[in-house]
């Protein structure tokens, strides 16, 4: 599939999965490489801590007002890179602040009342934060908005907010902002939800759950599903394993019989994952290091790109 292709069949692409499959890496490596195909990608983070900056090349946090992490990429230089986070808080205060309600927004904020009416209702903070995100895309201000969704639990919870509110409340602002979401959701043609999994039994289990809950509770369209942390199976060179002294030799041959052991246990599990969700597979190689960099993100986004290829 041509990459410009892949990235304009929905304008916001949320990533999801369970904690530490890799989900935020994922996000940093699509987002790169939508811009590296010419877009004007905005990646919306929600939870906060995630190392999304420094995965992107910057210092510090994500902060609500938007930052420029690249500019001038892809055809044209036409692509830029965006990210920002959206809270309750500072997505009710621009509800109010958009309503006429400055003061009010103001005065609320010093008080402390919008931590209560943010959590006054299960799933009023997600559809504040949805309802923003929802904001974000119908202004067209960016081509595609990457959302770095909440962990694999929650995040079905989190997508399924506008629902639940829809059924609770009949009138007023709060049903239209949740009936505004609950279309962008499940319009294909505008969201897109791609999952992240390892190739292990208890991450793929959670990620085909996920999966049926999320088609059958929210209605979402399903992109390829991403498998992270892969190993690639090197083989043992018999004649440089010769060559070693004895103690070495038996050393590496251990070595390898076990990441044999684990590459094998890994194919495992991603065909069985195939089997249980029907589903386009992109894979991305295990980097053998402690802590990401953007040198280490760039590799991810080149084999993103040949995976989104052969889709």
């Amino acid at each position: 599939m041509d990459l410009l292709e892949f990235f304009a069949a929905a304008r916001l692409l949320v990533v999801a999965g369970k904690g530490g499959v890799g989900k935020t890496t994922v996000t940093a490596a699509l987002a790169s490489s939508a811009a590296r195909a010419g877009q004007r990608v905005l990646v919306v983070e929600v939870e906060g801590k995630s190392g999304l900056v420094g995965l992107l090349g910057g210092h510090g946090e994500l902060g609500y007002e938007e930052v420029l992490y690249a500019a001038g990429l892809g055809p044209g230089g036409r692509g830029r890179l965006r990210a920002r986070t959206i809270t309750p808080t500072h997505a009710l205060v621009d509800y109010f602040e958009e309503h006429g309600m400055r003061r009010l927004s103001h005065r609320l904020g010093r008080t402390g009342v919008l931590d209560i009416v943010a959590t006054a209702a299960p799933g009023l903070d997600d559809i504040l934060v949805l309802g923003k995100v929802k904001q974000l895309e119908r202004a067209q201000t960016a081509d595609l908005i990457v959302l770095d969704a909440p962990a694999a639990g929650h995040a079905i919870t989190f997508l399924q907010s506008a629902n639940g509110l829809l059924d609770a409340v009949d009138v007023g602002p709060i049903n239209t902002q949740a009936r505004d979401v609950v279309e962008l959701l499940s319009d294909p043609a505008r969201t897109q939800v791609l999952l992240v999994t390892l190739a292990e039994e208890t991450p793929v289990n959670e990620l085909v759950e996920t999966a049926f809950a999320l088609e059958d509770r929210v209605g979402v369209s399903l992109g390829p599903v991403v498998v992270n942390g892969l190993y690639p199976d090197l083989g043992l060179d018999a004649d440089a394993a010769r060559s070693l002294p004895e103690a070495d030799r038996r050393a590496l041959v251990a070595a390898a019989a076990f990441r044999e052991d684990r590459v094998a246990l890994q194919r495992e599990q991603v065909e069985r994952l195939a089997e249980r969700l029907p589903l386009p597979q992109i894979h991305l190689p295990f980097l053998f290091t402690a802590d990401l960099t953007p040198a280490d993100v760039g590799v991810l986004t080149g084999e993103l790109e040949a995976g989104i290829g052969a889709l």
